[in-house]
């Protein structure tokens, strides 16, 4: 049974949306850290609905596999600095952080 690849995209950009919108609210380091990655999620899932159309089927695939890739050492590398963060200034809230200003 073959899915339509436009229901794939549409759950991508909903997700996606999601994701931009806990970025855009969400006041703590590790829930913006949580939106970007159902971001770069959403992000995979339309690579791989594009790459329904392409003859060759791998492009997209592969390129989803770099940003899963990239995506979990971003994830690593945050939450390292999360945690200094907070041995520091003791709090993970964004918009108390205002010593880094200095």
């Amino acid at each position: 049974m073959e899915i339509n690849s436009g229901l794939f995209l549409l759950v991508g950009a909903a997700l996606f949306s999601i994701g931009l919108a806990i970025v855009l609210v969400k006041r703590n380091a590790i829930m913006v850290l949580m939106g970007i990655e159902l971001m770069l999620n959403a992000v995979n899932l339309n690579l791989i609905a594009f790459s329904q159309n392409d003859p060759v089927r791998l492009q997209g695939q592969m390129f989803s596999l770099f940003v899963m890739i990239v995506a979990a050492a971003e994830a690593a590398i945050a939450l390292a600095i999360i945690l200094q963060v907070y041995r520091h200034v003791k709090t993970v809230q964004l918009d108390e952080l205002n010593e880094l200003k200095k």
